[in-house]
């Protein structure tokens, strides 16, 4: 029963940390449905991206888009020609980096696991090996 604890933590931490962008994006989300939120020209009409979606700076961190992911896209709307900040996007570098750090823990666990298989392995084989050393003293 004790050897399933280490692995149902592990699997547990793997979910949380993969969830924590998703609660981010879900918390922006229901900030989004408060009264004032609902205005963002954005979600009304067509806008033009001024500027790529990137960390926010130090100055930015005061913008209310800005904390919940850490990252704003500086938009303009076509139809009020208003320029406002949208918020959770993410940029490709943050979520390849996040894809590779997911590669190298599962990499990690699995040469664990192996270095731990083959371990049993030795002292299994150890084991068989003295029964049958035993059996033959016996004879």
């Amino acid at each position: 029963m004790a050897p399933a604890r280490p692995r149902l933590c592990a699997v547990l931490g793997l979910l949380l940390c993969g969830l924590r962008p998703a609660a981010a994006m879900a918390a922006d989300e229901r900030r989004s449905e408060s009264p004032a939120a609902a205005t963002a020209c954005w979600r009304v009409e067509d806008f033009v991206v001024a500027q790529e979606c990137g960390p926010c700076s130090g100055f930015q961190m005061t913008v209310p888009e800005c904390s919940p992911t850490g990252f704003v896209e500086r938009i303009n709307c076509a139809g009020s020609g208003r320029a406002e900040f949208k918020s959770s996007c993410r940029s490709a570098r943050v979520e390849a980096r996040g894809f590779w750090r997911f590669v190298g823990a599962a990499l990690a666990v699995a040469a664990v696991a192996a270095a731990l298989v083959l371990a049993r392995q030795r002292v299994l084989d150890r084991r068989a090996l003295e029964k049958v050393r035993k059996q033959m003293e016996a004879i």
